[in-house]
Formats: structure tokens, sequence, C-alpha cells
């Protein structure tokens, strides 16, 4: 009787050890069955671009030169909505926030385009890519449903193309210089970038009658910028070829005064304006409040508008440029509904100020556009009362806004 039970105790204490394990695999079994249960998703959604390698065009900059087409997402019930959210980016980025293009496409919206100006303009300022340098980009469509009572596992497809740059001549420096018998004093003049393109450097400076060259410093080596036609007679106004050489190569200033010196390294050109040809500022005319005219030469510009609730104005502490003081660079966070005028003060004049936004509509009649980042937009300028209630909205993420009100342009940048 007493070994029976012991070995009645003996099995007792086996399977009170073995209960642990037995109820893991059964947990895990049943987990496995669970997860077996679960039907796979049947994904509907297709993503193709219209070329798998495309070559940029410079004749055509802002002609869409590559669209990509999706089919929409799997059906869903009416109680769910869906939502299409792209991405573009280089490849190996991995969409990061700061490299991504993102953009959240409107309801029935199945396809999403670039232009060539874009991508040039992207690859060189936003990813970093260096000039004439091919490169592969990815885009990303996804598809995510809001509402219902089921959670719907979202929809995801990626596609490369392989992208050929316009193909630019850009010369390499650490510093461009001013020099030559023709500027005063005893040594060289730093030429600056300028804030509306980083390949070009400007000065405004005075000149006696002299040689005037453009030195080039890099990797501790100096070479000098010579006309591409071995010309040394300065082209007053005009924008000519240039190419690098180590001798030195000197432009013949004939007149004292004040110069104005460009050079797009970009574009491989250069343009010296003499005091004959000097450029000047933007002037405009208005009628203040009560009728009273005013003439305004334009340095700076305020936002006025819902950005600021129609209140004061926000004065842009925008910078004229160098290459021309009709171009104005606005750098800052400021996003929204605004227009842009040449008038600070609080009264009612800053409601009838002469201001700049987006042109009319082709009858003439007042509307609102958003600016595209990376894309240069037409700008409209005037007082009347449909051009003075037009707006542009600022899009989020711009922090660079140049205005050429020369060409009467304006152009939207994140850098």
């Amino acid at each position: 009787m007493i070994l029976i039970m012991n070995n009645v105790m003996k099995k007792a204490k086996y399977l009170y050890k073995l209960m642990p394990v037995l109820i893991l695999v059964s947990t895990f079994l049943s987990c496995k069955k669970g997860i077996n249960d679960i039907e796979k998703v049947q994904e509907k959604m297709t993503l193709k671009p219209s070329s798998a390698t495309i070559a940029l065009d410079e004749n055509n900059p802002a002609k869409d030169i590559v669209t990509f087409t999706w089919e929409a997402a799997r059906p869903q019930s009416n109680d769910h909505l869906v939502s299409y959210t792209t991405k573009l980016d280089v490849v190996g980025n991995n969409f990061g926030s700061s490299t991504a293009i993102l953009n959240y496409e409107d309801d029935g919206t199945l396809s999403r385009s670039f232009t060539s100006e874009q991508l040039q303009n992207w690859a060189n300022q936003k990813w970093g890519i260096p000039a004439n340098k091919s490169f592969t980009l990815e885009f990303r469509v996804v598809a995510q449903w809001e509402g219902g009572a089921t959670f719907e596992a979202p929809e995801v497809k990626t596609v490369q193309i392989n992208v050929t740059p316009i193909k630019t001549v850009v010369f390499d420096a650490d510093k461009v210089f001013l020099g030559g018998s023709a500027v005063p004093g005893l040594s060289k003049v730093e030429m600056p970038k300028t804030l509306e393109n980083l390949n070009q450097y400007a000065y405004v400076l005075n000149l006696q009658p002299g040689e005037l060259q453009i030195p080039v410093d890099f990797n501790g080596a100096t070479n000098y910028i010579s006309s591409a036609d071995a010309s040394t007679t300065l082209k007053d106004g005009e924008a000519i070829g240039i190419k690098m050489r180590e001798t030195a190569f000197s432009w013949k200033i004939e007149t004292a005064g004040q110069y104005r010196v460009i050079v797009n390294m970009q574009k491989a050109t250069a343009t010296i304006y003499s005091p004959a040809q000097a450029l000047t500022p933007k002037v405009v005319n208005w009628n203040g409040d009560g009728a009273v005219p005013q003439v305004t030469t334009i340095s700076e510009l305020w936002m006025h508008g819902a950005i600021n609730s129609f209140g004061t104005p926000i004065k842009m502490d925008c910078k004229v440029s160098l290459a021309d003081p009709q171009i104005l660079v606005y750098t800052g966070g400021r996003t929204g509904k605004t227009k842009f005028i040449v008038y600070g003060g609080t009264d009612n004049s800053k409601n009838l100020a002469y201001a700049f936004s987006c042109p009319l509509t082709s009858t003439g009649t007042q509307q609102e556009q958003t600016l595209p980042l990376g894309t240069v937009s037409a700008l409209s300028g005037g007082s009347t009362s449909a051009q003075r209630n037009s707006y542009y909205t600022i899009p989020s993420g711009t922090n660079v806004i140049v205005f050429d009100l020369r060409n009467m342009t304006i152009l939207a940048e994140k850098r």
C-alpha cells in the first residue's frame, strides 16, 4: 500500500512540473492557429512611372517630365475613408523628413507629376547631388483607411526611376575675387554668394580706369575667369560665356564709376554693368488713404492678409540682391495666406498699398493660389481692388522666398 502511494505521489509531482510546459505549448498552438486564421490582405493598388529612365529637359523645364500613376486600393465599406499620401526621394535617403517631397493627394487623384525644373532644383539644393551626376529616385504611394468598425492594413507601393540631370558647367571655387589695377587699393575684393542663387557671386564697387581681373581660389590654387572668346572688351550689361584658365586675364575698364559684377558658376556666365547700364530698383505709384499719391522705391516688403489677421503688416526684412536691386530675398519661416505690400504703416493705407500676389483670373478678377515649393511662379503687382484682394498661400516648410520684380516671378523654397 505504501509503495502504491509513493508511485502516485511521484506521478503527481511529475505532472505538476510538466503542467507549465503543457500550458505554454497549448498557448503557442492556439496562437499559431489564430495567426493562420487571419486572411492575407488582397492588395489591389498598383503603381507605375511613365518611364523608368528619364533625362531632364533643359529646353522645357516647366513641362512635366515624369508622371507616377496608381490604381485605386482595394474597396472597403462606405464607413471607411481612403486617402493617398505620396513621397519622392533619392534612393538611400529612406524618405527622411528632411529630404522627402511629401504630398497629401486630393480625393480622387491617382497620379503625381514632376517637372524637369523641380527635379533639377531638388537635386542641386535639397538632395545635394553633385552637378552632372545621374541619380535614382524612388516614389512611394501609401493608401490608408480611416473610420469603419475594423482596422484595415495600409497598402504601400514603391517604384524607382533613373534620372539624368540637365548638364551644367560648374566651376569649383572656395572664393571668388575682384582684382587688378581697376580696383582701388592694394588688395583684391572678395565677391559673396547671392542669397537667391548659391552658385552665383555678385558685388557692386567703384572702379577706376584700368584692368579688371576675377581670380578664383580653389584647393589652394588660384585660377582666373576669362571670356570664352578671350575678348578683353567689356560687353556692358551682357551675359557672356566664361571659362577658367591658369594665367591672368583682364577686362578693360575705361570709365570710372560704380560697376556691378555678376559671376554665375552654374551657367558659366559673367555680366558686368557699367554706370551707363546701371540697374535700378523698381518704383511703383499708388494712392494711399485720402487718395494721397504715393511713390515707392521698393527695397522692402510686408506681409498682409490672413497671415497677420489684417492687423499690423509683418515686415519681411528682405535682402536686396547684389546681382539685381529688383530681386528681394526673404529668409524666414512665416507661412499662410498673404499678399506682399510696399507699405508697413498701421493706418488704412496698408489696405490700399501697392501689392504683389498671384495673377488675376483671365477675366481680370481676384483669386487665391498656393505657391508650389521649388517651382518658379508668376507674380503680379498693382493697386487695383482686384490685385489688392488676391493672395498667395505660402506653404508649410518654406524658409526662403525670392521675389524677382524685374521678371515678375516668385520662388518659394525649403533649404
